[in-house]
C-alpha cells in the first residue's frame, strides 16, 4: 500500500508563482509541500519567457492583471534591492511606425495611467531618435520603469526563502488525481512509488497543467472549470550586439505584445515572442517564422543586419481564450466562487506572472488565511 500523508498546505506547480505561494504561506506560520511534476523548479512557463517586469500598461482598470502587475512590480523592484537579484530598470519604448498606430499611443497611455502607471509619457519621432538613434518611430511611449530580471535568480532567493521558514519541495511530484474529501483534498501523486497526500489546503498553481489537474479533482464542480488553450512564443537571438539600451514595443496586436525586443542584464539582445497556437507542448523554435520575425523588427529597426537571427528558444502561455477572442484576466477562484473548502485555483497565469508573483501570493494568503 502506497504512503499516506497529512499536511497542512500543499502547493501544485513550481512555477515562480508557485514558489512565492509556498514562500508566503510559510511566512504566516503554515505547513507548506510544494508539489513539482518536473525535476527542477520553474522549467516552463517561468523560465520560457521575456524576464521582463512589467509596468502595467496594457491591462483593462480594475483587472487582477493591471492590480497585480503594478502592485507586484513595486513589491519585486523592493524585494531585488533587499536580497540582491539581478535586475535593470532600463525602460521600455512602445513605438508606432503608422500614422494609424500613433492614434493608438494615446489609448495606451490613458489605460497605463488609470491602472497607475509612474512617468508615462508620449515623445515624438525626434525625441525617439534622440534616446535610440537606430530606431525608427513617427512618436512611442516611454516607460521607464519597466525592467529586466534574472528570473532564475529570483525563484532560488524565493525557494531559499521558503526553506528557511519550513516549506518543503518535491520535485518530480506529478499530481495523478484528488478527491475532495471530509478533512480537506486528497491528491494521488506519482514520485516514483506513488503516496497518497490530502491537504487541508491546495493552491493549485500548476500553470500550463493547472485545467488538467482541476479536472482531475473528484466532486469539483465542473461548471467552474475554463476552456484551455496554449500559444506558443517563439524567441530569436542577435548573433551581433543590439544598438539599444532600451526595451522595444510595437503597438499591441491580438494574442500578444507584438516580436518585442527585449535584452538581458548582459546587452544581449532577443526578439519575440509571436503567437502560434499548439495543441502540444513543444519547445523547438520554428525557424520557418524567421522571415516572418525579419519584417516585422525592421519596421522599427530598418538596419537590421542581414541573416543576424537565430533561433534562442520557445515558451508557451496558458490562455483561457480561443484564437481571435482577444484577452483574458487571471482567474482566482477560491470556495467563495466554486464552494470547495480550502482550494484556491490560479488559472491563466500568464504574462503578467512573472512581474505579479509576489502580489498574487500575497492575494491568495489573504484568502487562505481570512
Amino acid at each position: 500500500m502506497s504512503e499516506h500523508y497529512h499536511v497542512d498546505c500543499v502547493v501544485i506547480g513550481g512555477g515562480v508563482v508557485g514558489i512565492a505561494t509556498a514562500r508566503e504561506l510559510a511566512k504566516s506560520g503554515r505547513e507548506v509541500w510544494l508539489l513539482e511534476a518536473a525535476n527542477e523548479l520553474g522549467s516552463e512557463t517561468s523560465s520560457r519567457n521575456s524576464e521582463v517586469i512589467h509596468a502595467g500598461i496594457y491591462y483593462p482598470k480594475d483587472s487582477l492583471k493591471a492590480r497585480f502587475c503594478v502592485q507586484g512590480r513595486r513589491k519585486l523592484y523592493q524585494y531585488c534591492d533587499q536580497k540582491q537579484i539581478p535586475y535593470k530598470r532600463c525602460g521600455k519604448l512602445i513605438v508606432a511606425t503608422t500614422h494609424s498606430q500613433v492614434a493608438q499611443l494615446e489609448d495606451i497611455l490613458l489605460k497605463g495611467r488609470a491602472n497607475d502607471v509612474e512617468e508615462l509619457d508620449i515623445i515624438d519621432g525626434r525625441a525617439v531618435k534622440h534616446l535610440e538613434p537606430e530606431l525608427y518611430a513617427l512618436a512611442a511611449i516611454r516607460s521607464p520603469v519597466t525592467g529586466i530580471i534574472d528570473s532564475h535568480e529570483l525563484m532560488l532567493q524565493l525557494k531559499h526563502d521558503a526553506e528557511q521558514m519550513g516549506a518543503q519541495f518535491v520535485l518530480n511530484s506529478p499530481v495523478l488525481s484528488g478527491e475532495v474529501v471530509d478533512k480537506g483534498i486528497e491528491l494521488l501523486v506519482d514520485q516514483k512509488a506513488p503516496f497518497r497526500l490530502t491537504a487541508k489546503v491546495v493552491v493549485n498553481s500548476a500553470g500550463l497543467d493547472a485545467v488538467n489537474v482541476l479536472s482531475a479533482i473528484k466532486y469539483f464542480p465542473a461548471e467552474y472549470i475554463p476552456d484551455f488553450y496554449m500559444s506558443k512564443g517563439n524567441y530569436f537571438s542577435l548573433a551581433t550586439r543590439a544598438p539599444f539600451k532600451h526595451l522595444v514595443y510595437p503597438v499591441p496586436e491580438a494574442g500578444g505584445l507584438g516580436v518585442h525586443l527585449t535584452l538581458d542584464l548582459a546587452g544581449q539582445a532577443r526578439f519575440g515572442p509571436d503567437v502560434e497556437w499548439v495543441a502540444e507542448k513543444h519547445y523547438p523554435v520554428d525557424e520557418s517564422r524567421k522571415n516572418a520575425f525579419e519584417e516585422a523588427i525592421k519596421r522599427y529597426w530598418p538596419n537590421l543586419p542581414h541573416d543576424s537571427l537565430q533561433p534562442a528558444y520557445a515558451g508557451i502561455r496558458p490562455k483561457l481564450c480561443a484564437p481571435g477572442e482577444g484577452s483574458s484576466d487571471f482567474i482566482i477562484q477560491d470556495a467563495a466562487i466554486h464552494g470547495v473548502p480550502g482550494l484556491v485555483n490560479l488559472l491563466g497565469i500568464e504574462s503578467p506572472g512573472l512581474t505579479s508573483c509576489l502580489s498574487i501570493a500575497e492575494a491568495v494568503v489573504e484568502r487562505i488565511n481570512g
